[in-house]
Formats: C-alpha cells, sequence, structure tokens
C-alpha cells in the first residue's frame, strides 16, 4: 500500500516536466490524480489536451486512478473547474500541488505590459485561483496538503525574469501567509524551489532540457524532475502533519530547508530620526556587511559616491 492510499490529488502543470514527475508518483503511492495542463507553449501560447492525456494514461498504465483536466489556473474559473473536477471524480481533494508556469523572459526595460500581466496571471493569479477554492474543500474537510512552486529567481533574484520572480517571491509570501490561514483546520501549506532540467529551463545557461547530461550526483548542476517529486511526496502524506509555512530547496539528492526572511544586522540610534551620516555609517559597517552587490557597475563607469576605501572592501 503507498503512502497516499485513499487520497486525492490536482496537480497543475502536470502534462511535462516536473509536474509529470509529481503527478505520476502520486499516483504510484495510491493516490488519485487529476492532471492538469493546458498543453501551452513555454510562452503561455497554443492549447493541447495530448501531455494532460498522456501523463493520465501513463498513471492508469501503472495501476493508478487518474483523468486529465485542461483548463488554465490563469483564469478563475478554470480553477474551481478543477477542484470541482476532482471532488466530483473522487468525492474530496486532499492534496493540491501548483507546477503550472510559463516564461516571458525579457530585461525590464524593455518588457512589455502584456509580458509582465501573462506571468503573473498564470503564476501567480494561478496559484490563489487553485488554492483558494481548493482551500474551502479542505477547510470543510478539516485536512489537506497544498504545495506550491516558487523559484530561486524570485528568492535570491535572476536577470531578465523580473515578471518571474516578482511572482515567485510573492508565492513564498503567499504560501506563509496562506499556512498561518489555514493551520488550525488541519491544512498545510509549503513550497519547493527546485533546480531541475525541463523545457523551462531550455534557455538557461547549464539547464538543457529532457534529463539533463550531467552526470546524477547530490550537488551542483541541473537535475531531473524526478528528483524533485518524492519531496512533495512527503509533503503530501500524513507523515508531514506538522510541517507548515516552510521553503524547501531541492536539488538532486540535495534538500535545503531556506532561511525565513528575519532581520540578520541591527543598527540602534537612542535618538531618532538618523542623520545620513550616521546611516552612511551604520549601514556600511553594519548592515551590509560582507554584503555584496550582485550586480556592481563596471570599474570604467563614474559613479557618484563609489566608495574605494578600505570599509567598502569590509
Amino acid at each position: 500500500m503507498g503512502a497516499l492510499e485513499g487520497k486525492v490529488a490536482l496537480v497543475t502543470g502536470a502534462g511535462r516536466g516536473i509536474g509529470a514527475a509529481v503527478a505520476t508518483l502520486l499516483g504510484a503511492e495510491g493516490a488519485a490524480v487529476v492532471v492538469n495542463d493546458p498543453g501551452v507553449n513555454t510562452d503561455g501560447s497554443g492549447h493541447d489536451d495530448g501531455p494532460a492525456e498522456q501523463t493520465a494514461n501513463a498513471i492508469v498504465s501503472a495501476g493508478g486512478e487518474a483523468q486529465g483536466n485542461f483548463a488554465s489556473v490563469a483564469e478563475a474559473a478554470g480553477g474551481e473547474a478543477m477542484v470541482e473536477q476532482a471532488v466530483a471524480a473522487y468525492g474530496r481533494l486532499d492534496i493540491l500541488v501548483n507546477c503550472a508556469g510559463i516564461l516571458r523572459d525579457r530585461m525590464i526595460f524593455n518588457m512589455a505590459q502584456e509580458e509582465w500581466d501573462a506571468v503573473i496571471a498564470v503564476h501567480l493569479s494561478g496559484h490563489f485561483n487553485t488554492i483558494r477554492p481548493a482551500s474551502l474543500q479542505m477547510r470543510a474537510q478539516r485536512s489537506g496538503r497544498i504545495i506550491n512552486f516558487t523559484s530561486v529567481s524570485g528568492l535570491l533574484g535572476n536577470p531578465g525574469q523580473v515578471n518571474y520572480g516578482a511572482a515567485k517571491a510573492a508565492i513564498a509570501g503567499l504560501t506563509r501567509v496562506a499556512a498561518r490561514d489555514l493551520g488550525r483546520y488541519g491544512v498545510t501549506v509549503n513550497a519547493l524551489s527546485p533546480v531541475a532540467a525541463t523545457r523551462m529551463t531550455a534557455g538557461v545557461p547549464g539547464g538543457g532540457s529532457g534529463r539533463s547530461s550531467a552526470p546524477r550526483s547530490a550537488f551542483g548542476g541541473m537535475r531531473e524532475a524526478e528528483d524533485v517529486a518524492p519531496v512533495v511526496g512527503y509533503l503530501a502524506s500524513d507523515h508531514a502533519w506538522n510541517v507548515n509555512g516552510q521553503i524547501f530547496h531541492v536539488q538532486g539528492g540535495r534538500i535545503s530547508l531556506a532561511h525565513q526572511p528575519l532581520p540578520e544586522h541591527t543598527i540602534f540610534t537612542p535618538t531618532p530620526p538618523w542623520t545620513l551620516a550616521e546611516l552612511d555609517d551604520g549601514v556600511h559597517y553594519v548592515l551590509m556587511r560582507r554584503r555584496r552587490n550582485p550586480s556592481p557597475p563596471p570599474e570604467d563607469v563614474e559613479v557618484p559616491g563609489r566608495d574605494t576605501s578600505p570599509r567598502a572592501l569590509a
């Protein structure tokens, strides 16, 4: 008997990549799975029922229960419909995994409004559009597991992905707040920040597509989508009943608990407000000690106020 026997799961973006690996593992562990994927291109264009059907058929062929769903998470009606499908088909919804995503990469000064809106709609609004109706069902059941997907692009930053990074950072915040909203009802909400080779990472340096050509090991480089799925399976299980509001970095054989954004260094004045001179000392010597500008201007660019003193290297 699998760890998820008798559970019902909804996995968005499950036609390919990490979503397909997650849906397949949940099915193998005994969950009935609604496999959502509208089969769009990586930029969100097009439509194809095939990917969702292929994943669902693979689960069924392996002895599990699954059915496809082809709605878009970018629309509130789509999120409601897929939750309703799970409840109508299997009587309940125990697990929601939000994997759906698209990319419209562009430097911020070149990004069009439509490129911003499309990515925010799928990633950030897409999480809300599934979590809201799922939370109603799970709250009534007094149980449930929600697993979201954030990214180092949002947690740490990545050039050319201001729309994607903003959405993924917001998903981290959404996860923390939803965990507090739902924890009292026996529902946990956690998030993963994965590193895995999929068609979404094909344009990222070292990303590749499909199965990575890098050797499988615990550290470094892109790894397989299948390496991410067990962490989702664990968080979806009864074993993780008290794991809530957390973010996990997952890369191959390495799993890390993300450090929550709490104050690290503090400066204090007994006589506020601060003077700019006091702030200059406090920021350089305390708050930003051993912190580097992630994208400093080149040395041959004249920058007013550029600090070349020893403190800049402290």
